[in-house]
């Protein structure tokens, strides 16, 4: 479901499936997982390359992530959101809540 790996000390988060209510779980808990095992790394910029779909359980996850990196006194960012889940965060207005880059390399640079 996710790969996760750090770069610059900030975690990237490439997320390989649809987040959909059947997804968001395994999601939610790899990347828990890896927090657990990587506890200085505290920012993080979720990699959306690979997403061609998010509902609206895909969304209120990346919003309860962002609030626990937040928690822990770490920031998140998008990257490489595409088409279809662009409507979701535009929709919703989620675009004001999340920073939004085109690639992983503008996000991580984001965190200067």
């Amino acid at each position: 479901m996710v790969s996760c790996t750090k770069i610059n000390d900030v975690g990237v988060v490439q997320v390989n499936k649809a987040l959909t209510a059947a997804t968001v779980d395994a999601f939610r808990d790899q990347l828990g997982t890896w927090q657990e095992a990587e506890p200085t790394v505290k920012d993080f910029v979720i990699d959306l390359r690979n997403v061609d779909f998010m509902d609206s359980a895909g969304l209120g996850t990346l919003i309860a992530v962002l609030k626990r990196i937040t928690e822990r006194k770490g920031d998140m960012k998008i990257a490489n959101l595409q088409k279809k889940p662009r409507m979701v965060f535009e929709i919703t207005r989620a675009y004001k809540v999340f920073e939004i880059y085109e690639s992983v390399e503008d996000a991580i640079k984001g965190f200067d």
